[in-house]
Order: C-alpha cells, then structure tokens, then sequence
C-alpha cells in the first residue's frame, strides 16, 4: 500500500506540482513554438510523452545496471542522448508512415525533440529524485510525459482562443504568447508545496 501511495504522489507532482514545463521551464521550445493549434500541439505531447516514457526507463536501467556499477557515471550525459535521439528516430519513423500529415506540419519540430531539455532533465532528474525502482522510474516519466503534453494543449487552447480576442498591437504575436505562459506558470507553482 505504501509503494502504491509513493507512486500515485510521485504521478500527481511530476504532472502537476513539479511540472517540467510549467515549473521548471524546460523544454520551452516546442511549448511555444507547436502550442499555435491544438491538434499539432497533442500530436507533439503524445510524441513527447511516448519519447520520455522509453528514455526515461531505458536510461534509468543503463544508469543502475551499467553506468554506476562500473563508476561510468560521468558518460550519462552521452549515453542518455542516445538514447533519446534513437526514441525520436522510432516516432519519426512512425509518424512518417503512419500520420504523413501531421509528420509535415511538425516539420523542424520533431526531429528538435531530440534537444528537447523537458526529456534530458526528466532522465536526469530520475537520479536526483531518488527514485529506487524500475517502476518509480515509468511512473515518473509516463508523469512526466503526459504533464508536457497538459502544458502544451492548455497553451495551445489558450493561443486558439486569443486569435479571436483583440490584442493590442504591441502585444500580438510572441509578447502576448510570452505573457500566456508567465501567467500559466504563476498558476502552476500555486501546487507548489501539496506533495
């Protein structure tokens, strides 16, 4: 029952009290440069989600089973790009045979996830944690995943909804998008100190 508590906690703060986006600022990029349309930005979470769930476990195994066995740990960094391009080489060679469409309206995007710093902080981030089990490390990083792509659909639902409001002139374009997403961050860190 206890494991069980630590996991449903360790969920609930990656998605919403320590979300990578919304309280740690990474992976900033494709939050405000996919966040334009709803349906590209939940192509882009269940991408994300998809690449940080693999990376995230992969790397924690590699990390516990190879790298600090063999006092390795100063390659993580190396060895966790890795494997994260080689995760977004799968969903590229997914989304390219599968949804043409929608691998050409990502365009320069995907191929960016590979430097998407939202998926080397999580891996990362798995060591500082604390995170004891193989299973702590596929909730944290489902968590992860599926907190990215709430940020990124709630921006998205929000840009949808400005095109049709009357922004200053000063303000259109990347001010008011800037200003989103200072003011969604402000509600996010409102969790702050739940968990």
């Amino acid at each position: 029952m206890d494991t069980v508590y630590i996991l449903i906690t360790g969920f609930l703060s990656v998605v919403l009290i320590n979300n990578l986006v919304l309280t740690k600022f990474l992976g900033i990029c494709p939050y405000l440069g996919v966040s334009g349309r709803i349906d590209m930005a939940f192509g882009m979470g269940l991408a994300v989600t998809f690449v940080m769930t693999l990376s995230g476990t992969l790397t924690w195994l590699i990390d516990h089973m190879i790298l600090m066995p063999l006092g390795l740990e100063v390659t993580r960094y190396v060895c966790f790009i890795l494997v994260i391009a080689s995760a977004v080489q799968l969903v590229e060679m997914y989304l390219r045979k599968f949804f043409p469409p929608l691998y050409e309206s990502f365009g320069i995007f995907l191929p960016l996830i590979t430097t998407n710093c939202a998926i080397l902080g999580l891996c990362l981030f798995l060591n500082l944690w604390g995170t004891e089990s193989l299973l702590e490390a596929v909730v944290l990083s489902v968590g992860g995943g599926i907190g990215f792509t709430m940020a990124i659909c709630i921006m998205a639902g929000i840009r949808e909804n400005l095109m049709m409001v009357d922004v200053p002139e000063p303000l259109q374009g990347a001010p008011i998008t800037l200003i989103t997403a200072g003011i969604l961050s402000l509600a996010f860190m409102g969790f702050a100190g739940i968990i």
